[in-house]
């Protein structure tokens, strides 16, 4: 196991809004895969792990990256939910992938198996995790790992999810191309998810090509609206407008991969405006739904508490 100190970074005082950084100094760990040892500490998958320094018990939040990207061209978003008191664990799902993505369900529930048990002791000996506090959250295709989860598609016991989130997720290349297994049914409010409270984010040019010899990355018929269409009670909808399908990742992301987030989707003029939003929303919502505190998401829901984009719509199901 590699366990290294990335960086720490020193946050604001209160108050403090969602969509800054919040009051925690924040610490980044990775870790590498390896056969169990007798600590249970080596994860079946490589993990960024995001966490705050501070002694004292946090939620966990899964994230997982979008198709062929990388974990750590998230490490910006990581850092912002996490310095609000998350610890936000993001695996290395893959390096090349077909169309079909049982392997990656399949590995999300081996890790969430193992986080009851190791990631506790990967992390500062005064920061505890509530593993009974689990959000999971996915972003384009990792939106739709994350929805298969909830859904139990593939696994064949359920698992305690307090919290799901959608970020711009995608079942495939259009309608009646999804990749299994497919996640859609195209039956509104047919998702059962047992009551889960629910969050999709949409972005509004993810739809849109960049290049025509490129299909959009974010396709009408298998993106964010039907997603939304399909959730039940207790699920809330934001699409932001003038922003693409991975103005949420770092400013800077290397490598070929990295350099194609900007050649592959159509871009908003700036990525920090839809990072922020996509951190701050995400926050707001775990405090309402693992706190119990929900002020700032109705402000939010209101377009207040200094939203940095406009959206093209807002809805919410209680």
């Amino acid at each position: 196991m590699s366990s290294s100190s990335i960086s720490s970074t020193l946050k604001p005082t209160k108050p403090v809004s969602v969509f800054d950084d919040g009051d925690y100094h924040t610490v980044l760990l990775t870790l590498e895969p390896g056969k169990l040892d007798a600590d249970n500490i080596r994860p079946p998958t490589p993990l960024l792990i995001g966490t705050p320094s501070e002694g004292g018990e946090y939620p966990v939040l899964l994230l997982l990256h979008g198709y062929l990207l990388y974990n750590n061209f998230y490490t910006q978003l990581i850092q912002h939910i996490a310095s609000h008191g998350f610890i936000v664990i993001a695996p290395q799902l893959y390096t090349i992938a077909g169309p079909d993505t049982t392997n990656e369900i399949l590995t999300t529930a081996k890790i969430i198996k193992w986080l009851q048990i190791g990631l506790k002791k990967v992390l500062p000996s005064s920061v505890h995790p509530q593993t009974h506090k689990l959000a999971i959250s996915g972003h384009s295709r990792g939106g739709k790992v994350a929805f298969a989860l909830a859904l139990e598609k593939t696994t064949t016991s359920p698992l305690k999810i307090s919290a799901l989130i959608g970020i711009d997720p995608v079942d495939g290349m259009d309608k009646g191309k999804q990749t299994p297994p497919a996640v859609l049914t195209y039956v509104p409010r047919s998702f059962d998810l047992a009551d889960i409270p629910t969050l999709v984010i949409g972005s509004g040019l993810g739809e849109m090509k960049r290049n025509p010899f490129f299909p959009a990355c974010a396709p009408k018929g298998v993106n964010h609206e039907n997603f939304y269409d399909e959730c039940q009670d207790r699920a809330w909808y934001f699409v932001v407008k003038d922003h693409g399908h991975l103005d949420m990742l770092d400013d800077v992301t290397t490598g070929i991969r990295g350099r194609s987030t900007y050649c592959l989707a159509k871009n908003g003029e700036s990525r920090a405006p839809m990072r922020r939003f996509v951190g701050g929303v995400i926050v707001a919502f775990l405090k309402a739904c693992l706190h119990g505190c929900d002020s700032q998401l109705l402000g939010i829901k209101d377009g207040g508490e200094g939203v940095p984009v406009s959206f093209s719509k807002v809805d919410v199901r209680s």
